[in-house]
């Protein structure tokens, strides 16, 4: 007994000196400000399964550890104007270190997820700062805002491999350096992502050349990666640009159907158009594919286009990227490399300069 109430004591005293070492600022306090499809529940607790979610917060204070659930994965930091860094979540209970032996003054910090959540399942519970230290007022973000659709290219699928890999790890996926957050950041725009590695619009990687259940429009009108739970409120972002970049994983075998693609492509144009109806919207077809594959997506992307056409929305683009070479070098998995994103970001940024003035 004596042991149990002592073991107590030392528990209570440890909490105390924790008490006194930090503030602790949860994931729900309105000072924070997130981009992408978060959850944040009435307890304080923010969650999401898509990559590129943004916690965006200034602070106060020496250093700033942040509290998610054990190894939620990668994160890239941006603190006030320092070079950016990518930290890993601690495995067991303790708490992530995300910056220390700061000037004791107002930081900015803007802290992005890096990979895909859906097996990790990531949970923020909220940041530790010095002790008698606090958040700073909300940043204001961006007035422009971006949304990008894809699959593994849009994930940032091994772009931190050298393409030797025999294996893929999440170590190797950032979504800072994609196409589409060069292509926002060179904009000054929000950029919020739903995307998924294997991930069709029709049918999935080598999936049913009939057709996939859990392909992209099924998930998309969900907060989580999935097709049921929380429904995502549309109000909460509206985007002047949206990209779409599905089709390679269609056409991953030659058992598929050019008119099932292009169907699939009509009705989701039409889904993100209601959802959306001042957003300018930009098919894009990857740089794994080429010759037919290629040819079968930009039909299918086409007949997109032109039905938009027939009901007087002109206001539906395409832009093809250049298949990958190797000049650039790969990836993972032959998926495109930091350098072959950089391409992709230099043939995006001036269509969408020339499509919205920009």
């Amino acid at each position: 007994m004596k042991k149990f109430v002592f073991l107590t004591l030392m528990l209570a005293m440890t909490l105390m000196a924790c008490a006194r070492e930090y503030n602790y600022v949860r994931a729900h306090d309105p000072r924070l400000a997130y981009v992408g499809r978060v959850s944040v529940s009435d307890d304080g607790v923010a969650r999401w399964t898509y990559p590129g979610v943004q916690i965006h917060a200034t602070f106060y204070g020496t250093s700033i550890h942040m509290k998610t659930n054990p190894y939620s994965g990668f994160y890239m930091v941006e603190l006030d104007d320092e070079e950016p860094y990518k930290i890993e979540s601690v495995e067991g209970d303790s708490l992530t270190l995300v910056a220390e032996g700061l000037a004791d003054k107002l930081h900015r910090i803007t802290i992005t997820y890096c990979m895909e959540g859906l097996l990790r399942l990531p949970a923020f519970y909220g940041f530790y700062l010095d002790v008698e230290r606090t958040l700073g007022r909300r940043p204001e973000l961006p007035q422009r805002r971006m949304e990008f659709i894809g699959n593994s290219i849009t994930c940032g699928y091994g772009i931190e491999g050298d393409g030797t890999e025999k294996k893929f790890s999440y170590s190797q996926q950032n979504i800072y350096h994609t196409y589409e957050a060069i292509t926002a950041r060179a904009f000054n725009a929000q950029c919020q992502i739903v995307a998924r590695s294997g991930i069709g619009i029709y049918r999935n990687n080598n999936g049913n050349p009939r057709g996939d259940r859990m392909v992209l429009p099924a998930l998309y009108p969900y907060t989580q990666f999935g097709t049921s739970g929380e429904r995502w409120d549309f109000s909460r972002y509206q985007p002047d640009v949206v990209c779409v970049n599905l089709g390679t994983n269609d056409t991953t075998n030659p058992r598929y159907d050019v008119r099932l693609l292009s169907d699939a492509y009509k009705r989701f144009v039409r889904t993100l158009r209601g959802h959306y109806p001042k957003a300018k919207i930009v098919l894009l077809t990857g740089t794994m594919i080429s010759g037919q594959r290629l040819a079968d997506v930009q039909r299918a992307q086409q007949s997109a286009v032109d039905d938009a056409a027939t009901r007087g929305d002109h206001e539906i683009y395409r832009l093809d990227f250049d298949p990958a070479d190797g000049t650039y070098g790969y990836g993972t998995h032959r998926h495109p490399s930091k350098r072959q994103h950089a391409h992709m970001a230099e043939q995006l940024i001036p269509f969408i300069k020339q499509i919205t003035g920009w």
